[in-house]
C-alpha cells in the first residue's frame, strides 16, 4: 500500500515549526554573541551547539537505540557549551543568567519542533478507505504465551472495553477450528494474542474466511509484531486497531499448503526445536545436540536443492526461508525485514562439508567478515524447492516443529494478507534511520506545506 501524500499542516503545527525555528536562531545568536570576546570559548561552544542540535534533532525524530545516542550526544554539547560560557564569563551572576536564557530557548525550541513534527513522527494520516472499524471483533488469546502476557497486561479488560469477544484457547483445542467458528458466529475480523506460530494459524484462517487479522504480540519473541512495527514489549498497544484501525495488504508465504508469517527452517535448529524439552529449556536442550549437529565429524543434512545459477547444492546445514528477506549483518536492523510487501522469498543457505565449517561460515556472514563468505548462499525467489532422499524432512515453520515429506515447495503470496493495525502503524515500521538532520522538515511546516520525510 503507498503512501499518499499528507494535507497540508494545520496552524497549531505550522506556529509550533515558526517557534521552533525562531528560538533555535535566538539560542545560536546569543550562545555566539557572548562569547565573541574569547576565541577558545568560541569554537568549544560551536561545537556544542553542533552537538546539541544534532543530538536534540535525533532524540526528537529518532527512536529506539538512535534515540539514546541522540540523547547521549545532546548531553556532551551541552557540557561543552556550559564549559565555553564558564570561559566567556567572569562572574557567577553573568553565567547562571546566560545558562538560564540558553535552556529556556532550548526548551521552546525542542518542544514545539516536537509538537510540529508528532504527526510524521507518529500517526500517519489514513484515508478513510484504509480504514475499518470492526463491528463483530473476535480475539483468540493463548493465556501461557509468552509467560502469561494475556493475563499480566490485561488484555481481556481492555478487549471487553473495545467490544471484542474473546475465546480462550485451551490445551487439546484446535486453533484454526475456533477461528472458523468464530467466523460462522459473525466475526467480521479476528485477531490472535499469542507467539509467532498461533498468528500464523490464525492468520491462515482469516485468508481463508475473507476477513482482516489482527496481531497481538503477546508471545515471548513476536518478530512478526516487530516488522509490522507493532510495540512488542507492550501488546496493549496493538488492541486500539479493534476500535478503527488501518488496513494493510502484506505478503505471506507458504510451505506446502502450511502457511507463515516468519521464516520456515531446516537443517540444524528445525532439528533441535523438534526435541519434547526444548519449549521448557531451550539453551540447555541446544547446548546437549550443537556438539553432534555442528561438531568437527558431524555430517550434513538430508537437504538438497537447486541453486539459481542452475547448480545442485547438497552439503546444506542449515536453509533459511522467510516471508519477505531479512538484514543480516552487524546493523541495528539485523535480523529484522524493512519490508514484508516485496512479493520475495529470502533463502540463505550455508553449505560446507563439516559442521564446524558450516559454523564458520554463518559467522563470517553475520559480522560481515568478509564481503562473499564461501559456503554461504543468499537469494531471492518467488518460489524455492527444498529436496530430500529420504523422503521427509524436519522442518521449523514460525517456531512450530514439523515434519514434513519432501520436496518441500515455498511459495510467496503478494500482498495475500490483510492486517488490521493501529493507525500508528500504517505504513509500517518508522525506519530506524528516522530523518535526516534536515531543518527543511520544519521550513515546511511553518511555510504551511507537507514536511518532507
Amino acid at each position: 500500500m503507498s503512501q499518499a501524500p499528507g494535507p497540508r499542516p494545520g496552524p497549531v503545527r505550522r506556529i509550533a515549526a515558526i517557534t521552533s525555528l525562531a528560538a533555535t536562531a535566538v539560542f545560536a545568536l546569543y550562545l555566539v554573541g557572548g562569547l565573541l570576546s574569547d576565541l577558545l570559548a568560541l569554537l568549544i561552544g560551536l561545537v556544542g551547539l553542533a552537538l546539541l542540535i544534532a543530538g536534540g534533532w535525533a532524540a526528537i525524530t529518532e527512536r529506539t537505540v538512535r534515540r539514546l545516542l541522540g540523547i547521549l550526544v545532546a548531553l556532551i554539547g551541552v557540557g561543552a557549551i556550559v564549559s565555553s560560557i564558564v570561559m566567556a564569563n567572569d562572574g557567577l551572576a553573568a553565567f547562571a543568567q546566560r545558562l538560564l536564557f540558553l535552556i529556556v530557548a532550548a526548551a521552546i525550541a525542542g518542544a514545539c519542533a516536537r509538537v510540529a513534527l508528532i504527526r510524521d513522527l507518529h500517526e500517519d494520516d489514513v484515508p478513510a478507505d484504509q480504514r475499518f472499524a470492526p463491528t463483530r471483533p473476535v480475539l483468540i488469546y493463548n493465556e501461557k504465551s509468552g509467560g502469561g502476557k494475556v493475563g499480566s497486561f490485561g488484555l481481556l479488560e481492555l478487549a471487553s472495553k473495545h467490544g471484542v469477544e474473546t475465546v480462550g484457547l485451551h490445551p487439546g483445542d484446535d486453533l484454526a477450528q475456533l477461528a472458523r467458528d468464530a467466523v460462522a458466529r459473525g466475526a467480521d475480523c479476528l485477531g490472535m494474542a499469542g507467539g509467532d506460530g498461533s498468528q500464523a494459524l490464525v492468520a491462515s484462517v482469516a485468508i481463508e474466511c475473507g476477513v482482516p487479522f489482527v496481531c497481538i504480540p503477546a508471545g515471548t519473541r513476536n518478530h512478526f509484531a516487530l516488522d509490522l512495527g507493532l510495540d512488542r514489549d507492550d501488546p496493549r498497544k496493538a488492541m486500539p486497531a479493534f476500535r478503527e484501525g488501518a488496513l494493510r495488504r502484506i505478503d505471506y508465504a507458504t510451505v506446502g499448503d502450511r502457511l507463515f508469517v516468519n521464516n520456515a527452517s531446516l537443517g540444524v535448529y528445525a532439528t533441535i526445536v523438534q526435541q519434547d524439552d526444548y519449549r521448557d529449556a531451550k539453551l540447555e536442550t541446544s547446548r546437549n545436540l550443537l556438539p553432534d549437529l555442528v561438531g568437527g565429524t558431524a555430517e550434513a543434512f538430508d537437504l538438497q536443492f537447486t541453486a539459481p545459477d542452475g547448480s545442485e547444492v547438497d552439503d546444506v546445514f542449515v536453509i533459511l526461508v522467510s516471508n519477505n528477506p531479512y538484514v543480516i549483518g552487524p546493523s541495528l536492523n539485523s535480523s529484522q525485514r524493512p519490508s514484508l510487501t516485496t512479493g520475495q522469498l529470502g533463502v540463505l543457505a550455508a553449505h560446507a562439508r563439516t559442521g564446524v565449517n558450516a559454523v564458520a561460515v554463518l559467522a563470517e556472514a553475520t559480522l560481515h567478515l568478509n564481503r562473499g563468505p564461501k559456503g554461504l548462499m543468499q537469494f531471492q525467489a518467488t518460489e524455492f524447492e527444498v529436496r530430500s532422499h529420504g523422503g521427509s524432512a524436519y522442518c521449523g515453520v514460525d517456531g512450530e516443529a514439523l515434519q514434513l515429506d519432501t520436496p518441500l515447495r515455498f511459495t510467496i503470496h503478494p500482498a495475500g494478507l490483510t492486517m488490521l493495525v493501529p493507525l500508528d502503524c500504517a505504513h509500517g515500521p518508522k525506519p530506524e534511520g528516522g530523518r535526516a538532520l534536515d531543518v527543511r522538515a520544519l521550513w515546511d511546516i511553518a511555510n504551511g506545506r507537507h514536511s518532507r520525510p
